[in-house]
């Protein structure tokens, strides 16, 4: 088992675990837009896609990509929600 090394603290987690594309980018929006600005949001996915749909999505976005991981065959990301963001 390959343990996570980031350590930050969610305040909300999303399981997109055996969701493929675009599945993990689309409910990883769903999830910012129930949270309020500044809260961190964690998503877990096994679509090898997601690594680069989460990137773009953040660098397109105002949401900011804190970090992000993969363990064995799941994809950790933790996203910020942007601030000035409506939930």
């Amino acid at each position: 088992m390959v343990e996570r090394t980031t350590r930050l603290q969610p305040d909300s987690v999303l399981d997109a675990c055996g969701l493929h594309c675009p599945l993990p980018l689309l409910k990883a929006k769903q999830a910012l837009a129930g949270l309020a600005p500044g809260q961190l949001l964690e998503v877990r996915a096994t679509d090898a896609g997601s690594w680069r749909d989460i990137e773009a999505f953040a660098e397109q976005s105002a949401h900011h990509l804190e970090a992000r991981e993969q363990c064995g065959d799941i994809y950790h990301y933790w996203l910020r929600k942007a601030e000035g963001e409506r939930s």
